[in-house]
């Protein structure tokens, strides 16, 4: 049996109305863990930018690249009407994934 990969392009913002960025993971819990840590140097910590507010899954990894390419490329209008209309309020979704870690 062939191993299933998933990809994920992701969106995160510093605050509501804040900055955003685009990326690619194959390991979306990973990746947002270290954006929030300020893991990696770069444009995500130095600008605070670690709230996780959309999401898409992909099975093949060429068509998220793709995917984040051509959302890179977007206006931020466009890219803000995206993920609004399924989290208008901006949310962190991964809020709560890191709670057992963080509190320790």
């Amino acid at each position: 049996m062939k191993n299933v990969h998933q990809y994920y392009v992701y969106i995160l913002a510093s605050k509501i109305r804040g900055t955003l960025y685009i990326g690619m993971t194959n390991d979306l819990q990973r990746r947002v863990y270290e954006h929030k840590m300020g893991i990696t140097k770069g444009f995500t910590s130095k600008y605070g930018v670690n709230k996780l507010i959309y999401f898409e899954t992909f099975k093949d990894v060429n068509e998220a690249i793709e995917r984040e390419k051509r959302l890179k490329k977007w206006n931020r209008a466009w890219k803000i009407e995206l993920f609004e209309k399924n989290n208008p309020s901006w949310q962190d979704l991964a809020k709560d994934w890191y709670d057992d870690i963080l509190t320790d």
